[in-house]
């Protein structure tokens, strides 16, 4: 409320709110279903926290499923993918997802370029049968510290550059200086050829 106070943060609205660029929902056996999305930060100068957001479930005919939520931290000017894997739908079909952001919700704090020291990706292979698709990706660590614990999203293009598949993994150690492979496999066949792979690591924002 008091803008020009001592706070930490920036007004919220004098700031751009995230953008869902798209959710979309795929159906897995066993009444599970993967979720995928994608979040803008437009603001150039400003990063946000442990932004909670909330994933909807619809069935036919906009029959509830099931409402998850989580937290996502967004990069000044950056797109951030969300994967959210296994969420219970039980015999229905899941025919729509929606990601939602309260505007409001952001605390946002002054940055003006991203101060994460992040993995860089080198190489992507593509293996496995037609059935089971399987895609490597060896995840680099340029700093002098090792890197622990670090979530990775891949996100699978298909020709009309829509996400055809995705999926995620938890690397337990990139060592300083070195290297490390994210293995990512499918126990369905893809709905079309993939044209694009977009693998990204997901590092925090430091703590304000």
């Amino acid at each position: 409320v008091d803008c020009g106070g001592s706070c930490a943060y920036l007004c919220a609205v004098s700031q751009q709110p995230p953008t869902v660029l798209f959710t979309k929902a795929f159906q897995n056996s066993g009444g599970r279903t993967d979720i995928v999305a994608s979040i803008e930060n437009k603001n150039a100068n400003a990063a946000a926290k442990d932004v909670p957001y909330t994933i909807t479930l619809y069935g036919s005919g906009q029959s509830f499923i099931q409402e998850v939520s989580g937290t996502v931290d967004l990069v000044p000017g950056l797109v951030t993918p969300i994967y959210v894997s296994g969420i219970a739908s039980g015999k229905q079909t899941v025919t729509r997802a929606f990601l939602a952001i309260d505007p409001l919700a952001p605390r946002w704090f002054a940055m003006t370029a991203d101060e994460r020291r992040v993995p860089t990706v080198s190489t992507t292979k593509f293996s496995g049968v037609v059935s089971s698709p399987r895609i490597e990706a060896v995840v680099v660590n340029p700093t002098m510290n090792a890197f622990m614990n670090v979530r990775v999203i891949i996100l699978v293009h298909g020709p009309k550059k829509d996400v055809i598949a995705a999926s995620g993994t938890i690397l337990p150690t990139i060592p300083a200086q070195g290297q490390a492979t994210a293995i990512f496999t499918w126990n369905n066949a893809f709905s079309s050829s993939p044209t694009a792979i977009e693998v990204v690591p997901i590092i925090p924002l430091p703590d304000r």
